[in-house]
């Protein structure tokens, strides 16, 4: 007899609150039941307890953990540590789901046995249609294939199992500031996952406007160092990574979007050369020159993962980022 679907989705939060009763209700009224949440809480304080309990009265099943320093890989990675399900999934904290989309879900993986993962359909963001439905290697490593975006991605636990969980010195709250679960995708197909779009399962997300303040610019090129990361780490074509470093500044200068946005291009470019250069000199340095490969330690290894965060930031970076915050 076959094994029954189950999912652990894996909900990581620091710093909002109102936003999760959305995301709750949305689970309370799924016609699918057989899942968990895994909340990874990074706040200092007790701020989501009142929803968590109001979560739970509404009939859905929690898991509350706690982890201190707010960093997105690492919370992520304990969650998968603790998740109990067959699959798993990774809705942000201010998203939230049709009503049948976990039941979806379910008989997509159940009626194709050799699928590794699903991407669900974001209502709010518009791509073309044309696009084929399962995702390559070849069109994923050049940024030719679909958005694939964390709360879009379901995958099968065993998965992480094989390859690893997201790499700690990507994404939000480190000098990589973004692009892990780019990261983990492009390790999953390089390794042979079959990963395919559905789109009858709808999440709903925020589409949020980019800005053009000072913050806005200083985010971006965090952000983008990650995306750096990813031409050396995966070992992009040249071509890839020139179009990448350019199109930031000529869509400005040739009025696709306005020199109004100039700035926010330059450092959009800014942060992927810096990404490249600081992930090339670290790799070459410990000899992963080049690498397509996971981070096997395990989730809970938290002397390896501080290890690695620290061998990622450039000398002199949190004296840097305190005299920005100043």
């Amino acid at each position: 007899m076959p094994t029954p679907f189950s999912l652990s989705l894996i909900l990581c939060t620091y710093g909002r609150t109102t936003e999760l009763e959305l995301l709750f209700q949305s689970l309370a009224a799924q016609s699918f039941r057989n899942f968990e949440v895994v909340v990874v809480d990074q706040n200092p304080d007790a701020r989501i307890m009142p929803y968590l309990e109001r979560a739970r009265a509404a009939g859905i099943r929690l898991q509350h953990v706690r982890h201190d320093v707010p960093n997105l890989s690492v919370a992520r990675n304990i969650g998968l540590h603790h998740a109990q399900g067959a699959w798993v999934g990774f809705p942000d904290d201010d998203c939230w789901y049709e009503p049948n989309m976990l039941e979806r879900l379910a008989s997509a993986f159940t009626a194709a046995g050799d699928l590794s993962g699903l991407v669900a359909r974001w209502s709010e963001w518009r791509e073309p249609a044309t696009l084929p439905h399962r995702f390559t290697w070849a069109r994923y490593h050049v940024f030719r294939d679909r958005l694939a975006v964390s709360f879009m991605l379901f995958f099968r636990r065993s998965l992480f199992d094989r390859i690893g969980g997201f790499d700690p010195r990507l994404g939000i709250g480190q000098w990589f500031g973004a692009a892990e679960e780019t990261d983990f995708v492009m390790r999953a197909l390089h390794a042979g996952a079959v990963l395919e779009f559905r789109p009858a399962a709808v999440v709903h997300h925020p589409l949020k406007e980019p800005g053009n303040t000072a913050a806005d610019r200083r985010d971006a090129r965090q952000r983008e160092r990650g995306t750096g990361a990813l031409y050396v780490k995966h070992g992009l074509p040249p071509m890839v990574i020139a179009r990448g470093l350019a199109a930031p500044l000529l869509k400005p200068l040739l009025g696709r979007e306005g020199l109004g946005n100039l700035a926010i291009g330059w450092m959009t470019a800014l942060g992927r050369w810096e990404g490249l250069v600081q992930w090339r000199r670290q790799a070459r340095l410990s000899n992963e020159l080049p690498a397509v490969s996971a981070i096997k330690a395990p989730p809970y290894a938290a002397d390896r993962v501080r290890a690695l965060i620290h061998e990622a930031e450039p000398s002199g970076y949190a004296e840097m980022m305190d005299s920005l915050n100043r």
